[in-house]
């Protein structure tokens, strides 16, 4: 009898779906599992290729399915949705995976460790409570505004907004006064949530040998450099630097045809989070340049044609190459500098 040598997963949160072939492509197995029957099932097969999505649970479910020696590999719902046939079932887009993982020009996803995963746990926390504090601060500008005070932008603005408050609040009426009072109550402990946050993460940035040479690059601090350590655990699965910025959604969207091509602007696909950070990071460089670096000086020159906003996604796309360099062959950012120096 053939024994199975790859499986597709379709993962849920209850029932999962698997589908099996041999090495002729024969369908051997196609059968829902529970959730408790899962790893018994893997448990008595014999190694084989193992595909499924990357998505929720899929890292813990990597890791467990690979501890019983079987090859397992993620590849993303957009690149394995072509291969479903007809119909979105369960049992179809288990088949769709088992036929996505053999292809020889799929790309798939690395297997992320618990630590990074915890580590981008952390990052994604902090960035869910700077939004509940945007929103926050929103809602405490447009209240007081109702009574006359506006107040400037940024952390001063607030600060002056919280102060106008206690000033006038007897002025008001004692159910406006608890409204307010509430929102400020929720800023601070939001703010000391985010800051014990940050706290860790810098520790864990220390830490780290890898993210710390990251942070020398300009417009990569620590926490830039840890969700970039965190989220890719093997920078050798990006054949170059532009893949990994074309990853990051960095690049220039193409829309050609009949030989001509066409390039709008930037895709905005991947990692929203670490693309946000190196647009950011780029916008800080550029407005505040206090040594003569390469690549401030690009992105000067750039300057004087091109809008600001424009210079700053160029200068991340830029910085997302010198990373994917740093991390794929192990050097350091000054190695790099005088590599381009030469």
């Amino acid at each position: 009898m053939e024994k199975i040598t790859t499986i597709g997963l379709d993962l849920a949160k209850h029932v999962f779906q698997v589908h099996g072939i041999d090495a002729g492509g024969q369908v051997m197995v196609r059968r829902q599992l529970r959730r408790g029957e899962l790893l018994k099932f893997f448990e008595k097969q014999s190694p084989c290729l193992v595909g499924m999505e990357a998505c929720g649970t899929s890292h813990y479910w990597a890791r467990e399915i690979a501890a019983f020696g079987h090859t397992v590999k993620m590849m993303p719902p957009a690149y394995v949705k072509p291969y479903v046939k007809r119909g979105k079932t369960d049992a179809a887009d288990a088949e769709a995976i088992c036929e996505a993982v053999t292809r020889p020009t799929m790309r798939f996803v690395p297997t992320k460790t618990i630590e990074q995963q915890s580590v981008l746990m952390l990052h994604k926390t902090r960035d869910l409570l700077i939004k509940q504090r945007t929103m926050l601060t929103n809602a405490l500008r447009s209240h007081l505004a109702e009574f006359g005070v506006i107040s400037a932008q940024g952390p001063t603005g607030l600060q002056s907004a919280i102060a106008c408050l206690h000033e006038m609040q007897d002025q008001w009426p004692e159910l406006a006064r608890v409204a307010l009072h509430g929102l400020v109550d929720q800023l601070r402990e939001l703010r000391l949530q985010i800051e014990k946050l940050e706290t860790r993460l810098h520790a864990w940035h220390r830490s780290d040998e890898t993210s710390r040479r990251l942070a020398k690059v300009p417009g990569v601090g620590p926490i830039t450099a840890s969700a970039i350590v965190a989220a890719v655990p093997d920078a050798s699965i990006f054949r170059s630097g532009r893949q990994f910025a074309a990853w990051l959604g960095l690049t220039p969207k193409a829309h050609s045809s009949g030989g001509k091509e066409k390039l709008g602007g930037i895709s905005k696909q991947g990692d929203g989070y670490i693309r946000r950070l190196l647009v950011v990071g780029a916008t800080s460089v550029i407005r505040v340049a206090r040594k003569e670096t390469s690549s401030k000086l690009w992105a000067a020159k750039l300057l004087e044609r091109k809008p600001a906003r424009v210079v700053s996604v160029a200068l991340a796309n830029k910085t997302a190459r010198i990373v994917w360099a740093m991390l794929a062959r192990g050097e350091d950012y000054a190695v790099q500098a005088q590599a381009g120096a030469a």
